[in-house]
Order: C-alpha cells, then sequence, then structure tokens
C-alpha cells in the first residue's frame, strides 16, 4: 500500500470499499470476494491460514512477544436485493446488493489489519483476522466453528453498522444486544372437500386461520410482560383454487427472544399451540423449528477491556430485535458486539432496504475501533 498520509490511506481502504460494493456475492457464494481479499493480504504480506472453509477466509498477525490469541471478525457477504440507490459505485451484479453494510465491515477489517501487520512489533500475543462468510443465511458462523477456524482463540470481536447512529457513533453493552432469531413451519393436515358441501371435509383454511390467531397468545399471556418477545407469522399458504377445500395448508413465521428460557417457552407453545388447534378440527399438524442464530450476549470481561481501549466515547445502544451471526461465536468464545453510527440522517434507509446507504466515513470508526480493542484485549488478558 502506497500511503504517506492517514488522508491517503483511508482514501485507498475506502476505495477497495467502493470495490466490494460493486461486485457483491451471495451467502457462501463469495468466491471472488475471497480472492480479491486474499490477493489485498498477501500484498500486504500479512500470512492467510489454511482451512477448510470453502469461501471467506483467516489470516493472522503474530507479534514479536508470546501472549493471548484473539479474533476481529468481520462479514462478507450480500444479500438477493437489487440496488436502487443513486451512489456512482453501485452493485454491478443484478440482484445483488450490500443492503447490510458487510463492505464497510470488511473494509474496516481490512484496514484494520494493515495498521495492526505494521504495528506487529510492539504487540504481545496473536491476531486472528476472520472474514466470515454466509452471515445472512445464518449458518456461516457454524462452518467456522465446525471446521475448527477459530480453535485456540480467547476472544472474540465484531461490529455491525447501525444506520440510525450518527457517523462516528458506537454503542456498546454487556449482556443482551440482538435477539435470537428462531424459523418455524407448520403444516396442517385435513381432508379436502367441494366447497359447496364443507360437511364432507375438515377444513384446513378454518384451522390455518385460528392458528395464526392463537400464535398471539404466546406473547400476550404466556411470556413474562417485562420480556421482549415477538412471533410473527410472515408466510400462509393454502388451495390452488376457488372451490375447492384444499387437504393441506402452511404456515410460516419467526420467533425472537432475549433468552433460552423464552425461547424454550415459546417454542413449546407454539407447538402445543398447534397440535391441539388441529385436533380440535379434526386434522394433523407438524411443526418443524430451527435456529437462525442465537441472541448476541457480550461478555463482561471483554466488553469492559474493548470499552476502557476505546478513545472515542462509548453510548448506550437500544436492544434490537433482529439478529446477528456473531452469536454463533459468542456461544463457545467470550466476544463482545458493537453498534457503529453509518448515516444519522433522521430519514435514513435501514439494512435490508434497496435504498441503504452506508457512509464511507464510517469505514474511520471501524477501523479505530478493531485496533483499539485489539490492544485492549490483547494487554488485558496478559495480566
Amino acid at each position: 500500500m502506497a500511503t504517506s498520509t492517514e488522508t491517503d490511506f483511508l482514501t485507498e481502504i475506502i476505495q477497495l470499499r467502493h470495490e466490494f460494493h460493486q461486485n457483491p456475492e451471495l451467502s457462501n457464494q463469495e468466491f471472488q470476494t475471497t480472492k480479491r481479499i486474499t490477493e489485498i493480504l498477501t500484498d500486504w504480506q500479512i500470512p492467510i491460514e489454511k482451512t477448510d472453509l470453502d469461501t471467506g477466509l483467516l489470516a493472522v498477525i503474530e507479534g514479536t512477544e508470546p501472549g493471548p490469541t484473539i479474533a476481529l471478525r468481520a462479514d462478507i457477504d450480500a444479500l438477493p436485493i437489487q440496488e436502487q440507490t443513486d451512489i456512482p459505485f453501485k452493485s454491478q451484479n443484478p440482484g445483488v446488493m450490500h443492503a447490510c453494510g458487510h463492505d464497510l465491515h470488511l473494509a474496516s477489517l481490512l484496514g484494520a489489519a494493515y495498521q495492526l501487520n505494521q504495528q506487529k512489533d510492539s504487540l504481545k500475543g496473536t491476531i486472528k483476522l476472520l472474514f466470515q462468510p454466509a452471515e445472512e443465511v445464518g449458518h456461516g458462523g457454524d462452518q467456522v466453528l465446525d471446521k475448527h477456524v477459530l480453535d485456540g482463540v480467547e476472544a472474540i470481536i465484531g461490529f455491525h453498522n447501525q444506520p440510525d447512529l450518527l457517523v462516528g457513533e458506537i454503542a456498546l453493552k454487556s449482556g443482551a444486544l440482538m435477539a435470537g432469531c428462531y424459523h418455524f413451519d407448520i403444516t396442517i393436515e385435513g381432508k379436502g372437500a367441494h366447497a359447496a358441501q364443507p360437511q364432507n371435509g375438515t377444513d384446513v383454511v378454518v384451522t390455518q386461520a385460528a392458528i395464526v390467531t392463537q400464535l398471539q397468545t404466546i406473547v400476550s399471556r404466556n411470556q413474562d410482560p417485562f420480556h421482549a418477545v415477538v412471533v410473527s407469522v410472515t408466510k400462509v399458504n393454502a388451495g390452488k383454487t376457488w372451490n375447492v377445500l384444499p387437504e393441506t395448508a402452511t404456515l410460516e413465521g419467526t420467533v425472537r427472544t432475549f433468552n433460552q428460557a423464552d425461547t424454550e417457552k415459546a417454542k413449546q407453545r407454539l407447538i402445543q399451540i398447534a397440535k391441539n388447534t388441529a385436533a380440535t378440527y379434526n386434522q394433523t399438524a407438524t411443526v418443524n423449528w430451527t435456529t437462525g442464530a442465537d441472541p448476541i450476549n457480550n461478555n463482561e470481561k471483554i466488553t469492559n477491556l474493548v470499552k476502557q481501549g476505546l478513545t472515542k466515547k462509548v453510548t448506550q445502544p437500544k436492544l434490537t430485535m433482529t439478529a446477528e451471526d456473531f452469536a454463533t461465536f459468542e456461544t463457545k468464545i467470550p466476544g463482545t458486539f458493537a453498534f457503529i453510527g453509518s448515516n444519522g440522517a433522521k430519514k435514513a434507509k435501514g439494512v435490508h432496504d434497496p435504498n441503504y446507504k452506508g457512509k464511507d466515513e464510517t469505514i474511520k470508526t471501524g477501523i479505530q475501533y478493531f485496533i483499539e480493542s485489539a490492544k485492549s484485549v490483547l494487554e488485558g488478558l496478559d495480566k
């Protein structure tokens, strides 16, 4: 990297961000993104560790003295969204967009990697740089752990950009931060009939409607009102024509919670409601439940070490019902996850929106967050 000033350095990292934004790739398809990150790190003489990952990669910066091993993580995948912004570096891949700002995350980690590598003679310990695939589908973290990519890591640090926060603002707290994300689908099976002769069948559409209504009682009548829980039915399907009662109907949706006890209660009540309601109408219901992401639960010690190392003022974040795959790592490794402001405009579009815009200026704070956090955690764990 041919840089002479901090401004030149940031300009080059921002140009890389633009390049990645123009060439987004979907989860588990980040082949060119991985190749380009590899080229950049290799050019900077930052070693890349061999892993069994199909996409994504792990690089490493070794300090000159032994010490703890920590990881900095950025996600690299995009979303199946057609970009509608007017920015000059908009996506060139039809139907694919960095609508969640992962290009900001990976550019920040690249910038931090370059600067930390320049300072490695003063580091005690090892910093691993994880460019994670497939965050959007919720199981990229599982791939990383299942393939032992982070074995030996004692702490992990990440962040997500937040368009509703001012550029440069860092929001961070220990404990709960983002909800767990769970997906359910329910299949109701009954007996079809002519629509003019409902007595000859069992109407699965009536059952479907009853289940949708009853599922809302999980929050209103089963959960502690001081515990945030969301149950949303997002997809219903039944029948193929107007004058036939169908034999089957399906429902899909999501549950969001912040702790395991609430998750288990919501899951069991959902299953009971579906099966018992179907039985009431002389039908059967099958329920499938899968985990998209666990709740983000920041480790108190690691979070406090990060806060101590940051030179910017840290604000208190709001809890959010959206989920993040970083939680997968926190189930195995003490870690912390922050929000960093990326727009701050009153009517800024949120993530997963075709008009989402994350400002370039976010990267400066992202780099600073990674560098200062890494140094503080390495030092704190070494004591």
